[in-house]
């Protein structure tokens, strides 16, 4: 019944989120043989920042592997994953916006910590799907361009994306338990992560330590080398936020 419920709280959202993605990773695939011949006029005498990220990402997609990165797992999915990670985690936990919905959850025969539990797993299921059904999409339709792209090498992102895109959707979860609406644990969430990779994006070098560089796998495609440290960094915060979602629906007076 819990499992059933959050899926009827959840699965437009997930549906939606899985198919724009779905097309993006396609689109990104079909999209290279333009790319290779658009990359001679690409202007290489810009200054400034612009200028540097401008050569950066033409000198990344000369070779496949580079501009699958650059263009898919360094923009799409870390952009539109997160924002799904956040509509996945918010909301849907009592029925918000309705006192009988609360009651009835509230009503049945389980713990609250279940009710949290069963709603969290549901939704980090469908944001691991959200990791990594699109992505395999690549080795899969690779070889329609010419290319190759290797199935461990996008599950291994996909690993990255999901395990930093749960940190959005475990403070979601844990902002749902706090407001009576689905907007503002999503609006409050959203704002941290645009701030959060702003500064990272200022930050230089040391922004490759942070959340968005673990989600995209730069360590893995720049080393061959999983990030260890911040996928259990991730891995951690999102366990916490979890628990403290649990604990604050127990002490809850409804």
């Amino acid at each position: 019944m819990l499992w059933y419920k959050s899926w009827l709280d959840t699965r437009w959202r997930f549906l939606i989120g899985l198919a724009l993605l779905m097309l993006a990773a396609a689109g990104a695939v079909f999209t290279y043989p333009k790319v290779l011949q658009l990359m001679p006029m690409v202007p290489t005498d810009v200054g400034g920042e612009l200028g540097r990220r401008v050569r950066e990402a033409a000198q990344l997609s000369r070779e496949y592997r580079g501009y699958i990165w650059s263009q898919w797992f360094r923009q799409t999915p870390t952009q539109l994953g997160t924002l799904f990670a956040v509509l996945l985690g918010s909301g849907g936990l009592f029925g918000h916006g309705s006192g009988d919905g609360a009651l009835f959850t509230l009503s049945l025969p389980v713990s609250r910590s279940q009710i949290v539990s069963t709603r969290a797993a549901a939704g980090l299921g469908e944001l691991f799907a959200l990791a990594i059904v699109p992505s395999l999409l690549l080795p899969l339709l690779s070889p329609a361009v010419g290319e190759s792209y290797g199935i461990g090498s996008a599950l291994v992102h996909s690993l990255c994306l999901f395990a930093a895109g749960a940190v959005f959707f475990s403070l979601a979860l844990l902002l749902s338990t706090v407001f009576d609406d689905v907007w503002r644990p999503l609006l409050i969430t959203c704002a941290l992560a645009v701030i959060v990779s702003l500064c990272e994006s200022f930050a230089g070098a040391i922004g490759r330590y942070g959340i968005f560089a673990v989600m995209n796998g730069e360590t893995y495609f720049r080393t061959g080398q999983l990030p260890w440290t911040g996928l259990l960094a991730v891995a951690g915060i999102s366990a916490a936020l979890l628990y403290g979602a649990t604990r604050r629906v127990e002490s809850q007076d409804f």
